[in-house]
């Protein structure tokens, strides 16, 4: 069979497409399309920060557009999902908790996420913070007073919360329900009833299956994107091996000397890129924690698109700003935007706005990017856009003349 050959750009719609965000949602998200979504994605990554809305609410806005965003904790609540590090600290569909059972079971490979030197040093308190839920039940960080006389932070936890971090990650304990957003931990028994380790997969199986999974979120996947995306350790699976097994396909993108892998779920979708017929439409905005954009290496191959997270880089040697969130626009990463609500006043603050270079500056552009802003300053409540700076310069009065004709009579921020 002749294996298909992929522009570029056919490369990025048929991703995008796999991931949600190829065209706009014909129809308003019902409660199930949530699930549905994190199920396409194959996880939803966890991060807490909130200048904007926190992350896992922002990568499904993005796919789902307006949503309450109670249902998410309504399905962690239902076990329709379950908390675990896949990427990083992800909400997984509960019926991958099998393929994430060997980590639990082996917690001292994951590294920094679990101190056996805790374990070992403090093995009666971790024992006490155990039998406290055995007894009491659900139970979150905050119920347990701070006795060592040290201030919060996520540097300086209490030694209940590390003991309950490390209780997690052994899978001793899992998170039954989250409110405000702190978790609640619970036994994992009583979490997942019906969980025995006699359903344990085979490690080989394991593998296997997370390289599917991972092939089929990406839409097309070059062999060395793959282990990243759910952060498997050697040994791997080798996608050719599952190409010769019939479980994955094999096609090409111009230029590019190795090949992409396909899952053959996404059959059809190949065929209608190789053809040139996947026209993305979408505009919206990212979360630096979306799965299109989590791996720089990724981005800058499939996109050309360098992108660095800079919230933890000291704010002298920031380039574009704390929390910029990536423009998706018609297939193309065009942007970075640094925002923030200021839910108080009702403001949405564009603190910088940068352009890529290659980015083609239209009076179409700019209409796109305005209605994907105005829908995001919406969501979180916040409707009037204010933009402090914009690159280049000029971009900024074209973009808030596109944002005032869209709602007659509205006062220039």
């Amino acid at each position: 069979m002749t294996e298909p050959i992929l522009s570029l750009s056919a490369a990025r719609a048929l991703h995008l497409a796999a991931q949600g965000l190829l065209q706009p949602r014909r129809r308003k998200a019902r409660q199930p399309d949530l699930l549905a979504a994190i199920r396409q994605m194959g996880v939803l990554q966890i991060d807490t920060i909130h200048v904007v809305a926190r992350s896992p609410y922002l990568v499904l806005w993005s796919r789902l557009g307006d949503y309450p965003q109670p249902w998410l904790e309504q399905a962690l609540a239902d076990g329709e999902l379950f908390e675990y590090w896949a990427h990083e600290a992800c909400f997984v569909p509960v019926e991958d908790y099998g393929l994430y059972r060997h980590r639990m079971l082996d917690p001292e490979a994951m590294g920094w996420k679990y101190s056996a030197t805790w374990m070992k040093e403090r093995r009666a308190e971790v024992d006490a913070v155990l039998e406290h839920i055995r007894v009491n039940g659900p139970t979150r960080s905050s119920d347990f007073e701070r006795t060592d006389g040290q201030a919060g932070g996520w540097w300086s936890w209490k030694p209940e919360k590390r003991s309950l971090e490390v209780l997690f990650t052994t899978g001793a304990l899992m998170i039954a329900a989250r409110h405000n957003f702190q978790r609640i931990y619970d036994l994992a028994e009583r979490v997942l009833p019906h969980w025995d380790d006699s359903q344990l997969p085979h490690m080989d199986e394991v593998r296997r299956e997370l390289v599917l999974k991972a092939v089929k979120a990406m839409g097309c996947a070059r062999a060395g994107w793959i282990s990243d995306y759910f952060r498997t350790k050697p040994p791997r699976f080798d996608p050719e091996t599952l190409v010769e097994q019939g479980a994955l396909l094999r096609a090409w993108v111009d230029d590019w000397d190795d090949p992409i892998y396909v899952h053959p779920d996404h059959t059809d979708l190949l065929d209608s890129a190789a053809a040139g017929m996947l026209g993305p439409t979408l505009t919206t905005i990212l979360s630096p924690f979306d799965p299109v954009v989590w791996d720089r290496r990724r981005a800058l191959e499939l996109f050309n698109f360098d992108y660095r997270l800079e919230c933890y880089t000291p704010a002298d040697k920031r380039k574009y700003g704390y929390f910029t969130l990536p423009i998706l626009r018609r297939g193309a990463l065009v942007g970075r935007v640094d925002a923030k609500a200021h839910r108080r006043d009702g403001v949405f603050e564009l603190k910088s706005l940068v352009l890529e270079p290659a980015a083609h500056v239209s009076d179409r552009f700019t209409r796109d990017v305005a209605a994907a802003l105005q829908r995001l300053a919406d969501w979180h409540q916040c409707p009037q856009i204010q933009i402090t700076q914009a690159t280049p310069a000029s971009f900024g009065p074209q973009l808030q003349a596109a944002l005032s004709a869209a709602e007659p009579g509205k006062e220039a921020a």
